[in-house]
């Protein structure tokens, strides 16, 4: 290769990089919605295939009814768990100091039993003042989330066009050698699978337990906290306690002593058992993943790619140890890599 044509390919490179970048950046706030169509794409492929190849049907009208199949097995339900928890958050009484009371209760009762006043002006002062901002951020998360089904919904209507040909360019791009290529699609698709199957599964059963047992002891606002707790259960390993301490420790302060107790067993035997067991029993069967892979790679994706990062962080931790994988046996073991 001529001096020229090394010129020429390196500035090429430069542009390439510095164009990605620099489009990277500014399709992050709908990188939910990319990242979702890319998941759903994976999962209804199959369907996608059998219409059009087998059943002969036309590729924009099979794109047409996968798409309304995504949308009511898929984004309905999501949407209307948004909706059942935006509207159990506006039932609370919006007066600060009706959200306040609660817990200046329970202040009380601390400072009555062991003289220390955990809540003091101060504080009640800076909660006062941050509670607007608050709901500022539940209605930009809200406007973000709308946003982000549209373009997840616009994006999986073109990947289900594009089909294979989009498919067979990925492969022609990808750095390797056909049996590595066909290595990586796979652990890609077992790890989305697994995740985008495994971790809705996990919050419906966790959440409808959790209910149970809220019911069972008494506690208060049983739908809006088990609504708390399907979300909370996607934190690997403490999730939902995140929700079942705090509400057992409030029943506590406030005299129910005994239910208290009973919740706080009922959530450190099944509640978080059940969080353990079938999370890694789900993704050990789809995916063989590690467990450490799943933790980590949720609390590296929960920051990088928001709430998408629940399947896409491990995928993302798994790449990279496949990567070193294949360069060692490529370049270490001496095995033909590309």
């Amino acid at each position: 290769m001529s001096t020229k044509e090394q010129y020429w390919k390196i500035s090429l490179i430069v542009f390439i990089i510095g164009l990605g970048i620099i489009l990277f950046r500014q399709i992050t706030p709908f990188l939910g919605g990319l990242l979702g169509a890319l998941t759903i794409y994976i999962l209804v492929r199959k369907q996608m295939i059998h219409l059009s190849e087998k059943r002969k049907m036309k590729r924009n009208l099979a794109a047409i009814l996968i798409t309304a199949e995504a949308i009511l097995c898929f984004l309905l339900p999501l949407a209307l768990v948004v909706w059942l928890l935006v509207i159990n958050l506006q039932n609370i009484n919006l007066d600060p100091q009706a959200i306040i009371a609660p817990f200046e209760e329970a202040a009380s009762i601390i400072k009555a039993k062991t003289g220390y006043n955990i809540l003091g002006g101060e504080v009640i002062s800076y909660v006062i003042s941050a509670l607007p901002h608050i709901g500022q951020m539940l209605m930009g998360g809200i406007s973000s989330f709308a946003v982000n089904m549209f373009v997840l919904v616009f994006v999986l209507y073109f990947m289900l066009i594009g089909g294979k040909k989009m498919e067979q360019y990925i492969n022609d791009i990808l750095p390797f050698n056909e049996t590595n290529t066909q290595h990586v699609i796979h652990e890609i698709t077992m790890i989305i699978r697994s995740n985008a199957i495994g971790i809705p599964l996990l919050a419906i059963i966790q959440g409808g337990v959790a209910m149970i047992g809220y019911w069972i002891f008494g506690a208060p606002n049983i739908l809006l906290s088990g609504l708390l707790t399907c979300f909370a259960s996607v934190i690997p390993m403490v999730g939902t306690a995140l929700v079942w301490v705090p509400i057992a420790v409030y029943m506590a302060l406030i005299g129910n002593w005994l239910q208290a107790a009973g919740l706080a067993a009922f959530g450190a035997i099944i509640i978080s058992q059940l969080d353990n067991l079938i999370r890694f029993m789900i993704q050990k069967k789809m995916a063989n993943i590690h467990p450490l892979i799943t933790i980590f790679g949720v609390v590296i994706g929960l920051s990088i790619f928001g709430f998408m990062g629940i399947i896409f962080g491990p995928l993302l931790l798994s790449l990279f140890f496949l990567f070193v994988d294949m360069f060692k046996r490529g370049y270490l073991d001496g095995e033909k890599m590309i």
